[in-house]
């Protein structure tokens, strides 16, 4: 017999019985009282791939308190997500665009993204919308009223989006000269569009809103330009009345041996100007022995970074124009020849080819 103590008559356990009924009681005790013990939500399949709206989860049997719970995420008035979807520039897109009017499409630097370019596109999702159509009014998004052409909406990314055109001609139109400027550079390089058709629509649209802004764009872009930072030191330069630089421009030495293509160059003045981004620390030992070589054959080089073009950009145009100013530097020894320039140096080493003379 057990001895430990206890108020009362003992009473003796019932062995096996005592197990059977309590595994009785855990069987049935959800039929007893469901408001007792929940059971646990399962989000549908239907839900789980893609934005939806509070109607659809309805219709696979979610509740508006269910979707308040924290299995669900609201994206905007009328949208959720699953919290195990990954939230991304796409997915936000593809949410916003369930609730877009016909003729609507993303535009500006969100139809940059769209198209595969390396801008930001939902700081904010731009959007164009036909008047009258719909609200102005969209959760984080930026709308303008236009009438967008039936050829001016393409799908990308499965979306609607502008043309590569037309978002040129929206960001060059009204941007800052310089962001416009990046912006044409952009897909001018990706090859998406040509300046000639730029030109064309510019010479077509004489009288329309933002077009003279839109020319001196098409006039400065340079399809060559490998990166946003490459073109906003050119536009720095050439905004503060600067020559306008040639843009990636192969040099080779005498022997014909590739010396280098700086970003910018001053091929008279024998000028190198490079822009070092954030991977120049990855490369480094290829600047070096690049800037030997341009060094060596009696190029002057400098170079700028972020923290240059954004925080002293009078720094930077006053050490460009002082070296401007200066006469190259001459090395003795075979006279080299810049091809595509219309004239040579004597006492230099290096020759320069345009690369898009060159190809």
């Amino acid at each position: 017999m057990p001895s430990w103590s206890t108020q009362g008559p003992w009473i003796r356990p019932i062995g096996h019985k005592w197990l059977a009924l309590t595994t009785d009681v855990v069987l049935f005790a959800p039929r007893g009282n469901a408001g007792s013990m929940p059971l646990r939500h399962s989000v549908p399949v239907a839900l789980r791939n893609r934005p939806f709206t509070a109607a659809e989860a309805r219709s696979v049997g979610v509740s508006r308190g269910q979707l308040r719970g924290t299995r669900y995420r609201r994206l905007g008035s009328g949208l959720y997500r699953w919290v195990g979807l990954h939230e991304s520039s796409h997915l936000m897109l593809c949410a916003v665009a369930r609730r877009l009017p016909a003729g609507a499409a993303f535009s500006g630097r969100t139809a940059a993204w769209l198209h595969g370019l390396d801008v930001t596109p939902c700081d904010p999702i731009e959007l164009t919308i036909p008047e009258p159509i719909g609200s102005s009014r969209r959760a984080g998004a930026n709308v303008r009223r236009a009438v967008l052409a039936r050829e001016e909406i393409v799908l990308r990314r499965s979306l609607p989006t502008t043309s590569a055109l037309r978002t040129v001609v929206d960001l060059g139109g009204r941007d800052p000269l310089t962001e416009g400027v990046v912006a044409a550079d952009l897909f001018l390089h990706a090859q998406l569009i040509t300046v000639a058709e730029l030109r064309a629509y510019v010479a077509a649209h004489p009288g329309a809103k933002g077009i003279a802004r839109l020319r001196r764009v098409v006039d400065l872009a340079d399809p060559k330009a490998e990166s946003v930072m490459e073109s906003r030191l050119r536009m720095l330069l050439v905004l503060d009345g600067l020559p306008r630089p040639e843009v990636q421009v192969s040099i080779y030495d005498d022997q014909g041996r590739f010396l280098g293509r700086p970003d910018l160059l001053y091929p008279v003045q024998r000028l190198a100007i490079e822009y070092d981004g954030g991977n120049h620390r990855d490369r480094l030992v290829d600047d070096d022995r690049r800037q030997n070589g341009l060094v060596g054959a009696g190029f002057r080089l400098l170079r700028f970074t972020a923290v240059d073009v954004y925080g002293a950009p009078d720094a930077v145009a006053m050490q460009v124009r002082h070296c401007l100013s200066r006469p190259g530097i001459n090395h003795s020894g075979t006279d080299g020849r810049i091809r595509g320039h219309g004239s040579s140096h004597s006492g230099t080493n290096g020759r320069v080819v345009n690369r898009a003379a060159a190809s």
